[in-house]
């Protein structure tokens, strides 16, 4: 598992290193790794999403949403090509993308959404409630700010972290958070 951590890593390393000079890459190991908190959502397909079911695997995961102008496209572009890079390896990673824009982000354009960078990438809503606690819990900001002028009303100014938790195989918890990238 610290193998194919250390993979993703260098092909995220690689993949920002070699893109646009704006683009800055920061990464935290996390020594020791912290708990990685359930996150008790709803997929796109109407699942119960657990992480604890991913248990065995990599789950990065990444906070945004589907109106983004700029950095959601841009770090699920880069995962895309992480997981094409990783060939048969990604099938022991799983992708997840939770909305920071409940009201917008409904099933069926988190469907869409999402299909466009990899089908097995998961988009995660539920109730604003539960939401706000997985946002505290990861410690992601998500603001609303009000966009008078524009068509789309509203846009989100949120964290940009990609958040690598390593499944355990034995033990209670949901899993370890053992990196934190930063994608702004």
């Amino acid at each position: 598992m610290k193998h194919l951590i250390t993979l993703i890593l260098a092909v995220l390393s690689a993949l920002l290193l070699g893109g646009c000079s704006a683009y800055e890459f920061r990464g935290t190991v996390l020594e020791p790794p912290n708990p990685a908190p359930e996150i008790p959502l709803i997929d796109q397909f109407g699942n119960e999403f657990r992480l604890s079911d991913y248990r065995g695997k990599i789950v990065l995961v990444f906070f945004g949403f589907t109106h983004c102008p700029d950095i959601c496209p841009t770090a699920l572009g880069d995962l895309k090509q992480v997981m094409e890079k990783l060939g048969n390896d990604a099938t022991k990673v799983q992708v997840v993308f939770v909305s920071v824009d409940p009201e917008r982000d409904t099933p069926a354009l988190m469907q869409r959404y999402l299909a466009a960078f990899n089908p097995t990438f998961l988009g995660l809503n539920g109730d604003r409630t539960v939401l706000e606690q997985v946002y505290k819990n990861y410690g992601v900001t998500a603001i609303k700010r009000e966009l008078p002028n524009s068509g789309l009303g509203y846009t989100i100014d949120h964290s940009g972290y990609i958040y690598a938790i390593d499944q355990s195989a034995t033990g209670d918890c949901s899993g370890h958070m053992v990196h934190r990238w930063m994608t702004l």
